[in-house]
């Protein structure tokens, strides 16, 4: 099986984007995943996919903790910035939920500690129990077929 149909064929599944950070000595690190998601009620588990290249992968493994933030239809830019797409130089001014950075005014901001890590091909899964959550009111930035989209777009195109 061709690997860029494999990835067409993930595109066709609509996901909304996190920006994962964490923080290692002193310094704050982030990157752009779309690979999320709740695993459990109780305890409060979530799960984040690092890829073994990527350099968050090793930041993680050391802090063990991370945060979530579920970004919202107007931060496009920050997911641009943290996919590397976006080059300025400037450092990103992050806001702290528990004592870590996160995306100021995302819809959802969650910190966990790392419970349980499990290498799946060329990915590390991070199981992350749940320590603290914020949750803010708007629309959700969406990525479907290599695209970002929003829902009043969406929403333009179903009633017309």
């Amino acid at each position: 099986m061709d690997d860029r149909l494999f990835r067409n064929a993930m595109g066709n599944f609509a996901t909304g984007i996190t920006v994962i950070t964490t923080e290692l000595d002193g310094k704050e690190h982030g990157m752009t995943a779309n690979a999320f998601m709740s695993v459990s009620l109780n305890p409060k588990l979530v799960v984040i996919s690092i890829g073994n290249q990527a350099k968050m992968l090793d930041y993680i493994k050391k802090a063990k903790k991370y945060a979530v933030s579920i970004l919202a239809a107007n931060q496009q830019e920050a997911s641009m910035l943290f996919a590397g797409q976006i080059k300025d130089g400037q450092p990103y001014e992050f806001a702290r939920l528990n004592g870590m950075p996160i995306i100021e005014a995302a819809l959802v901001n969650l910190t966990c500690e790392v419970v349980a890590e499990h290498e799946a091909g060329d990915h590390t899964l991070f199981i992350g129990e749940v320590k603290e959550m914020k949750i803010n009111e708007n629309d959700p930035l969406l990525y479907f077929q290599g695209r970002y989209r929003d829902l009043d777009a969406l929403q333009e195109n179903i009633t017309t």
